[in-house]
């Protein structure tokens, strides 16, 4: 062989090589795409997880979100900065979903599923206190995601939250 078949060689291979380096980066790319999405389904359900179980084996804090939620008027001061604080910290986790589901990297269907209990608790006096003070604090097309799940039609929702009975709640 010539000098110059060997470079057409060369080159033909080199060009293979290419081929089979652009066909590997683009399965990593997806694995890591697939990777990233599994990631994100994991902590927003976790995020959820996390307060429920912390809200839920909390007598004290379980009790006193109930209250607010069901109570027209604020709680004490301490109790309703408590309540909000709390209520804050699961939206901040819904709004997660919400981005996350917005960039493609969560799947809607989660996020609609995680952000179905807004609509559980959305007629209640607590969530109307929580939402108009602190709907500004959040993502502004989160805020209207959750505006738009307020006006679906109510849900039927644990009994627990209609309920007002103070004697059984100690």
């Amino acid at each position: 062989m010539t000098l110059v078949e060997w470079g057409a060689l060369g080159e033909l291979i080199g060009g293979v090589a290419i081929i089979v380096s652009l066909i590997y980066v683009g399965v990593q790319v997806k694995d890591s795409a697939k990777a990233t999405r599994s990631a994100a389904a994991n902590d927003a359900s976790v995020s959820m997880q996390t307060w429920y179980l912390e809200l839920g084996s909390n007598r004290q804090a379980s009790q006193l979100w109930l209250n607010a939620m069901r109570s027209p008027e604020p709680l004490s001061t301490h109790d309703e900065f408590q309540f909000l604080m709390s209520m804050h910290a699961v939206f901040l986790g819904f709004q997660n979903s919400y981005l996350l589901s917005q960039e493609g990297t969560l799947d809607p269907e989660i996020r609609e599923a995680l952000t179905f209990a807004i609509i559980a608790v959305k007629d209640l006096p607590g969530m109307d206190r929580y939402w108009n003070q602190r709907r500004g604090f959040l993502h502004s097309g989160f805020a209207e995601y959750v505006d738009g799940l307020r006006m679906r039609d109510p849900i039927e929702t644990l009994d627990v939250y209609k309920r007002n009975e103070n004697a059984s709640d100690t």
